[in-house]
């Protein structure tokens, strides 16, 4: 299992300036006559494998306030400085944010694991956007709830002894990140796969990490009885227009996303925006876990290159060296 640290950096004064003009950039143009491929029963044609490269945090920045969209000008710069700064490739692993607030910061060099991996950040995207959030409107995940915050703590204690598997998340265990897949390493970072396979009556969405694949039926059907839980939930897809939808609810106690398990609501549309792009928007409801519902939009760009086996289990060895230390504490 790789790792990675988080790294949060402090936004200068000088940066805050840059984020006082308003308005949003330019939109992005597309020919008015565009219209999507479609397959031989008249539906919008998904397939293929698809690159989330975008750099844009999750949540916005409290420098950018309000404002949902950066000028021309701001984006232009902060394309220039992740060209800058990561033109020896050193990508160190980073999560989604990392080249957004190393450029926002406009660091000399950035190097959060280590100076040996490298996946080569140059072609990351700044978007116009200041947070893959669209609402609520300040970009934000709603707060949340006391139960989920008590779940979230439980989950995410790096300090507790681990004395067993039982006490490793899902994640170390490599046995899902959850879904959808959106923020940090294993997430809508940089150099994300997914991959659409489409027939009539079904869709097959697999993503790179974690050896998940969602074969999802768009033939009406009903959903799982509701004592039948799953770690990735259960899920249906149906068409709006050229939108196709999916509903995923029946998720596992034992599933966990951002602290959310099985009160899970998740909603996800699929659209094709361009020739080689595709929005991938999804909205999360779960009054256990968040004050509100909320819903993020992550652009996806077309890719010739085939997906590969991400092999978790074969190169866990944290989960190894936790348990070992485990042993080492108990024999001390």
């Amino acid at each position: 299992m790789r790792g990675c640290h988080l790294v949060r950096i402090a936004v200068p004064a000088a940066l805050i300036a840059l984020a006082l003009a308003a308005g949003p950039a330019g939109a992005q143009t597309a020919a008015e006559d565009w219209t999507p491929p479609r397959l031989p029963d008249g539906r919008p044609d998904l397939q293929g494998v698809w690159l989330s490269n975008t750099a844009t945090p999750l949540q916005r920045p409290e420098v950018f306030a309000d404002r949902a969209y950066l000028t021309d000008e701001e984006a232009a710069t902060l394309r220039a400085r992740v060209a800058r700064i990561f033109r020896n490739g050193r990508s160190a692993f980073a999560t989604p944010e990392g080249a957004f607030f190393a450029a926002l910061n406009d660091v000399e060099t950035y190097e959060a694991w280590s100076t040996s991996s490298s996946i080569g950040m140059v072609d990351v995207e700044v978007t116009d956007r200041t947070s893959l959030v669209i609402d609520p409107p300040d970009g934000r995940i709603p707060a949340l709830t006391p139960e989920a915050r008590a779940r979230e703590a439980a989950v995410d204690d790096g300090w507790r002894f681990k004395t067993g598997p039982e006490d490793l998340n899902n994640v170390h265990r490599c046995v899902t990140t959850g879904v959808p897949r959106l923020g940090g390493n294993f997430g809508a970072g940089p150099y994300t796969f997914y991959q659409l396979v489409q027939t009539p009556d079904h869709v097959a969405f697999v993503s790179e990490a974690f050896h998940d694949a969602r074969i999802i039926p768009l033939d009406g059907r009903p959903h799982l009885p509701d004592a039948v839980r799953q770690w990735n939930g259960d899920s249906r897809g149906y068409w709006e227009g050229d939108t196709l939808v999916v509903e995923t609810r029946n998720f596992s106690e034992n599933s966990y996303y951002r602290g959310a398990a099985e009160g899970l609501h998740l909603v996800e549309r699929f659209t094709r925006s361009g020739p080689d792009t595709l929005t991938y928007e999804m909205t999360f409801t779960d009054p256990a876990t968040w004050a509100s519902p909320w819903t993020a939009a992550l652009p996806l760009k077309r890719r010739t290159q085939p997906i590969y086996e991400f092999a978790c289990h074969e190169g866990n060895y944290s989960i190894v060296g936790m348990l070992r230390t485990a042993r080492l504490e108990e024999a001390r």
